[in-house]
């Protein structure tokens, strides 16, 4: 194998992760050319919450290799639904940046006397996550909330324009990028309180099934934590059957003796300790289920 055509999303982050995964394979000889591939996420301008079906951002970048315009897809984990790709296979995750939220403030809204979260009363925040609102709405009430579209550099300078006090972002896309934060505040938030998206932090390196060559090549930057970790959180996803607009929150951690896995459903946080990974996922399935028995329907589907 000589040149492998690796799909992604425009945007800078996107980009930064396709070339960081092309950088991996020039380390073993491999050559690569980025295909850059526009998403339903890309393109549709509305809130995330009035999309239809699953897979904004990762599903053209798929098809791409399953038509064989590209080999391998690079996707931001967290994006990618619960059920697998027919044809495709999660060939690697590497190893995990730090999975926590960020959350950037204007210093005019930074209170750190403020219950919960350093924010003045009422100040605005903007989120696109179905999740992070309903978390945010939760803490804090009083607050502002405001929809914030666009990639990870643009929204950054909104908020250093005026136009939202505060913005919560993954902390991992704020890292890779390195973007300049000057004059802003900045609080990473611990899972415990608030609780990421499943896969946060992780990437997903997926190509077709049938190609073992590459399948073989990519199986040497698989990381066996964060596969692990990011499975349970990604099985609890899919035990819900929920995509990536689901209002989970998941973290997941190997403990002394086992598994912890930490949740945020409905309003409500679990927590979870277990030997084994799917002992975690049915603990917090459970404890879900005894909350919300409304949400299962007949024959055992979520309505979301």
């Amino acid at each position: 194998m000589s040149r492998v055509r690796i799909a992604t999303r425009g945007s800078r982050l996107a980009r930064w992760q396709a070339e960081w995964v092309a950088a991996q394979l020039q380390d073993q000889g491999i050559a690569s050319t980025l295909v850059i591939v526009e998403t339903q996420g890309d393109r549709e301008r509305v809130a995330f919450s009035q999309m239809q079906g699953q897979g904004f951002f990762t599903k053209a970048v798929q098809d791409a290799v399953r038509e064989g315009r590209a080999d391998l897809a690079v996707h931001s984990l967290k994006d990618l639904p619960s059920a697998p790709t027919p044809g495709l296979v999660l060939a690697a995750i590497p190893l995990r940046e730090d999975p926590r939220e960020a959350l950037l403030v204007l210093p005019s809204a930074w209170d750190a006397q403020a219950p919960a979260l350093p924010l003045a009363p009422g100040a605005r925040v903007g989120s696109s996550a179905v999740r992070r609102q309903a978390q945010l709405a939760q803490l804090r009430p009083d607050l502002k909330l405001l929809e914030l579209r666009g990639n990870v550099p643009t929204r950054v300078e909104k908020l250093q324009s005026g136009g939202y006090e505060a913005i919560l972002l993954a902390w991992a896309g704020l890292k890779r990028l390195g973007l300049d934060l000057g004059g802003l505040a900045v609080r990473l938030l611990e899972p415990r309180e608030f609780v990421p998206a499943p896969g946060q932090g992780a990437l997903a390196l997926e190509c077709r099934e049938e190609d073992t060559q590459l399948r073989g090549v990519l199986q040497g930057l698989d990381d066996p934590t964060a596969r692990l970790t990011v499975g349970i959180e990604r099985g609890l996803m899919a035990r819900l059957q929920g995509g990536c607009q689901l209002a989970l929150g998941a973290s997941a951690q190997r403990v002394q003796g086992g598994w912890q896995l930490l949740a945020w459903y409905g309003g409500r946080r679990y927590e979870a300790l277990g030997a084994e990974p799917q002992d975690v996922i049915e603990d917090i399935y459970a404890q879900i289920l005894a909350d919300h028995p409304e949400a299962i329907g007949a024959m055992g589907e979520v309505r979301r």
